[in-house]
C-alpha cells in the first residue's frame, strides 16, 4: 500500500479504505469510508471513474482476501 497522498495522486480505492479504517479505529459503512476518504483526498472522482463501483468491488476483494473483515450489510473493519 501507499503511504503518500498528493504528488503522486489519489490512492487506489482499496489503499484509500484501509487508510480511512487505520485512521478511524473502528467500524464503517462504506458510505463512511467513501465520504472520508473523499473529504481527505484518498479518493478523486475526477480522476477516478464510477469510485462507488470500484470502491464496493475493492471491499468485496479485500474481504475475501482477509485485508478487511465483513462485519455486518456494508460495514467494514481491519482484521484483529
Amino acid at each position: 500500500m501507499s503511504d503518500a497522498v498528493g504528488d503522486a495522486g489519489p490512492l487506489q480505492p482499496i489503499d484509500a479504505a484501509v487508510r480511512v479504517l487505520r485512521e478511524e479505529g473502528r467500524p464503517l459503512h462504506w458510505t463512511a469510508i467513501q465520504d472520508l476518504a473523499l473529504k481527505r483526498g484518498y479518493l478523486d472522482p475526477f480522476v477516478q471513474r464510477d469510485v462507488r463501483k470500484a470502491l464496493l468491488a475493492a471491499l468485496a476483494a479485500a474481504a475475501r482476501e482477509g485485508v478487511v473483515v465483513k462485519e455486518s450489510t456494508g460495514v467494514y473493519r481491519l482484521p484483529g
